[in-house]
């Protein structure tokens, strides 16, 4: 029970930071520091986010990450490790190969990279694009 509802939460948390993205703010500049700070905390929480799901399904004793071809069973801070390592080289890159996704955690990699690569289009969207409505009677 308690795995279903730290999974529930983990990822509420993710979907409200991407939900971040479409909700449209007024700010006179559009490539701001504040932005960047903005997208780096969307980033951390993606991450982060990933990293304890597979973390909460490796301490729960399903395989989703191997390091090297072994699965990870020393201790708590050894897969804590893991797991931030095996997300980060998700998100920012297609990784290097030496942790690689097994059984669902090869789906939930593949949005987690998913995710990684569509957020600078959308912060770029959002930071370059005007989405403010026109009058049509003005054209």
């Amino acid at each position: 029970m308690t795995f279903y509802l730290l999974m529930t939460l983990i990822v509420f948390c993710m979907v409200m930071s991407i939900r971040a993205i479409f909700i449209e703010e007024k700010s006179d500049k559009k490539l701001s520091m504040e932005n960047l700070i903005w997208i780096a905390n969307i980033y951390a929480t993606i991450l982060i986010g990933f990293a304890m799901i597979y973390l909460l399904f490796e301490l729960n004793h399903y395989a989703v990450i191997l390091d090297d071809g072994q699965r990870v069973t020393e201790d708590f801070f050894q897969q804590l490790e893991t797991s931030f390592y095996f997300s980060a080289m998700t998100m920012f890159s297609v990784g290097y190969g030496d942790v690689s996704p097994v059984g669902i955690g090869r789906i939930i990699a593949a949005i987690e990279a998913f995710i990684g690569y569509s957020l600078p289009a959308a912060f770029l969207i959002r930071a370059v694009i005007d989405f403010e409505p026109y009058d049509r009677k003005d054209v």
